[in-house]
Order: structure tokens, then sequence, then C-alpha cells
């Protein structure tokens, strides 16, 4: 058997969370990227050696996409994009958050919720990554495990592909640029 428990976020809610937010990477500017990665990778132990629920599981896992993301260094994020991933793990390199994580079954409820909103915020920036990591999986499927690959490969092999549907759709259509 399942149930199903749905909540909604008003305005003053996320206010809130933004605010709690705005304090997790107050008191991270004092931490290096590395101590705030770590944080977030002790996050990640900590929730999975507890029997977490299927929906908090979830947003865990993408919390280690985010991870990745930002220590990938085939990726190598710009600093100002990379600063953004950093500021959405603060939150998850403090010790103490909403609700203590000890309380079985909740105690990871406050760190899914924040997942999920840091998420959506970075919804483009996940989605480029998870295209690279597809393009890097293919190009070492294709070439072998050891093919290099880079952010700058993967851009230009998407600029040709953007280019090339770009003429396909413009081919056949009427036009004075012939």
């Amino acid at each position: 058997m399942t149930l199903r428990i749905s909540f909604e976020l008003d305005e003053n809610d996320l206010k809130h969370f933004r605010l709690i937010m705005e304090e997790a990477r107050k008191a991270a500017a004092r931490l290096s990227p590395e101590d705030i990665v770590a944080g977030a990778e002790a996050l990640l132990i900590e929730a999975g050696a507890a029997r977490t629920p299927g929906f908090i599981a979830d947003r865990i896992g993408k919390l280690r996409l985010m991870i990745d993301m930002i220590s990938d260094v085939e990726w190598r994020l710009p600093h100002k994009d990379a600063t953004r991933v950093l500021n959405a793990l603060a939150y998850f390199s403090e010790p103490e958050d909403l609700i203590p994580d000890t309380i079985p079954g909740l105690g990871f409820l406050d760190d899914a919720i924040m997942i999920e909103l840091v998420v959506r915020e970075l919804k483009h920036e996940i989605e480029a990554y998870q295209d690279f990591c597809d393009y890097r999986e293919r190009t070492r499927r294709e070439h072998g495990a050891g093919a290099k690959t880079s952010r700058e490969g993967w851009l230009g092999e998407r600029r040709k592909a953007l280019q090339s549907r770009m003429r396909r759709r413009r081919k056949g259509l009427p036009g004075i640029l012939r």
C-alpha cells in the first residue's frame, strides 16, 4: 500500500526558505569550495545510512548530481556558474538545519525541500550537465573508455548539431537569400 501526501508552499513559506538559504550562504562564506562540497557529501553519506522514505531519497539523489556537476574536472563550470552551484550546496554544508536529521523518517525532509527548490533554480545548469554526461558516455562508447572529453568539445559538438538542424529546417523554405 502507498500513501500520497502533498503540500503546497505559499509565498511566505518560500520566503522563509530563501531566508534560511541566505543565512546558510553567509555562514558558508567562510568555507572553501572543498569544504562546502564535503559538507554536502557528508549529508549524502548520512542520508544513505538512514532509512529515508523514497520521496526524500529521490531528492537526495539530485544532490549527488549537483556535487558531481561542481566537482567534474571535464565539465569545468565557469566561475559565475560554479558560484551559483556552491551557493546552492551551502545549505547542505551546515550541520544544523530546520529538522534535525536524527528524527527517523522526517529528519531529511527540510533537506529534500531545499534540494527541490535549488534544483528548480539550477534547472538549466543541470540539464546542460546531464547533456554533457550523455555526450561523454556516447564518446566513450564510440571511441573507448580512455577517450578525452571536455566542455569545449561538447560545446563544439552541440554547435555543429544546432547549425546542422538550422540548415535542415531552412532547406526548402522560400527566401531571397539563396
